[in-house]
């Protein structure tokens, strides 16, 4: 066996050890490279072209809404983080420090960015003078650095990429609008751009935004159970316009302090897509997000290649013509099969095969990469045929995710149940808590699961806490976390 068919098949199963299978994957299909600084990786053109589409899907939609891009300075002095107290102590333990530039050691040290609400605090406090400045609301596309203990590719990195928005308003009320306006945005960008099912809520007080009066968060469950915030969205209050002046001349002429929002989302998407979708043979990507949406491969001897290959090239003009991400793969040094192989391994949603007979014919051969179904087509409807196909693959996608939830999502009474739940299977559980920090840091110290949020529409309501049987106060998905 060639040493490219054996990459093409060595993938461990997920069965047999998931987080084997994961970074087989991402390594095989090509995503990234370690770099050499720890917890750091390169993004190959295949990830960062699916986190380009997750952009231009998301600033689109910011857009739609009012916002607009600007960029702040990826250094932040130390004094911006003692401003908020909740924020440097939330954030200190994973903040990389400048300390020395130009060979002179500096006056004070420089923290490279973690997220930016010090630093766009301090100049929120010079743009905004009235309430006709407001609602200011911007977006950035960034690089942000935590230096994380454990990392893991795309899920956990000490930089990743993300996008952070920060808004201020008149009162808490417009505020908090903005809040769930971009918490919805999230979900209906998860859902119907990558076809993952989400879990809307607020989180715990142990779980909130350091420096936040509140946090929501959108919850995905990966194909080992574990959960992934996907998406998050801070009220913030009036923390941070306090801590950093930043006020207002209201219609009365007096001054007022304005309520800030943050939200946000990052690269771990990336991870996400993988380990929701993939499966044994590899990546499974959304057609939406996917970089190739469609691979075609002519097939046949070398003496009747040129025809058959000269008319997959018109049928890929058509097909790009109508906004079709598509590619071509006519190479002879390699077999149909080691093609058909190789774009299952990168979740490319659509092969297309084209032989002498079906040239005769007049068809085409569209392969689904989510459910193996073949179908034949007439060429003259192939570019219909192909946007009907790549719909219904999402839709397939989406419903999958989301029978994979359900199927592990239980409802328990009490930590024993829990914990007999997490001893047989894996995933999410609805339960009841009293509101006491006690009781939830219980739950992680016992489990090693953490609340993720409590939802906005639970299957249930519970009524007694899962650690101490008193009244319940909040019903909370719980569930282990990457």
């Amino acid at each position: 066996m060639s040493k490219e068919k054996q990459f093409v098949k060595e993938i461990t199963p997920q069965s047999e050890d998931f987080s084997r299978w994961y970074l087989d994957v991402i390594k095989k299909a090509d995503l990234m490279s370690y770099s050499p600084v720890r917890g750091c990786i390169v993004f190959k053109p295949d990830s960062y072209e699916i986190w380009e589409n997750i952009q231009k899907e998301l600033d689109g939609r910011f857009k739609e809404t009012g916002h607009r891009n600007a960029y702040f300075p990826l250094f932040i002095p130390e004094s911006f983080f003692q401003k908020e107290k909740d924020h440097i102590e939330g954030f200190n333990p994973e903040l990389p420090w400048v300390t020395e530039a130009g060979g002179e050691k500096l006056e004070e040290r420089l923290a490279i960015r973690p997220t930016s609400e010090t630093m766009v605090g301090h100049m929120y406090a010079e743009w905004i003078n009235s309430y006709r400045d407001l609602p200011l609301l911007i977006n950035q596309w960034a690089n942000v650095v935590r230096w994380e203990k454990r990392t893991q590719p795309f899920l956990r990195t000490s930089e990743f990429l993300w996008q952070e928005g920060h808004t201020a308003h008149e009162d808490e009320a417009d505020a908090r609008r903005e809040t769930m306006q971009m918490l919805d945005i999230y979900k209906d960008f998860a859902e119907n751009f990558l076809a993952i099912p989400v879990i809307l809520g607020a989180k715990t007080p142990s779980e909130r935004f350091a420096g936040a009066v509140d946090t929501f968060s959108i919850e995905a469950m990966m194909k080992d159970g574990k959960a992934v915030q996907a998406g998050t969205s801070h009220y913030l209050g009036t923390k941070f316009a306090v801590a950093f002046d930043i006020k207002y001349l209201d219609r009365e002429n007096q001054h007022q302090f304005c309520h800030t929002t943050s939200w946000g989302v990052s690269t771990r998407l990336i991870g996400a897509l993988i380990m929701v979708h993939g499966d044994d043979r590899g990546l499974v990507m959304p057609p939406k997000v996917a970089p190739t949406q469609l691979i075609m491969i002519p097939i046949g001897p070398p003496k009747t290649r040129e025809p058959v290959v000269a008319r997959v090239n018109e049928l890929y003009q058509q097909l790009k013509k109508a906004g079709v991400r598509v590619k071509v793969d006519d190479r002879a040094d390699q077999s149909p099969g080691w093609k058909f192989n190789e774009y299952e391994m990168r979740g490319v949603p659509i092969r297309l095969e084209l032989g002498p007979r079906d040239m005769e014919n007049g068809q085409v051969v569209l392969v689904s990469r989510v459910s193996g179904e073949k179908k034949m087509v007439a060429q003259e409807h192939l570019v219909e045929e192909v946007n009907n196909m790549l719909a219904e693959i999402h839709q397939q996608m989406y419903d999958k995710a989301k029978q994979f939830r359900d199927d592990n999502f239980s409802s328990v009474d009490t930590l024993d149940e829990f914990k007999a739940f997490l001893e047989e299977k894996r995933g999410f559980a609805l339960a009841g808590w009293c509101g006491s920090a006690a009781c939830e840091a219980q739950v992680k110290e016992e489990t090693g699961a953490t609340s993720r949020n409590i939802p906005f529409e639970p299957a249930e309501h519970k009524e007694t806490c899962l650690v101490c049987g008193e009244k319940a106060q909040h019903t909370v998905v719980f569930g282990k976390a990457y």
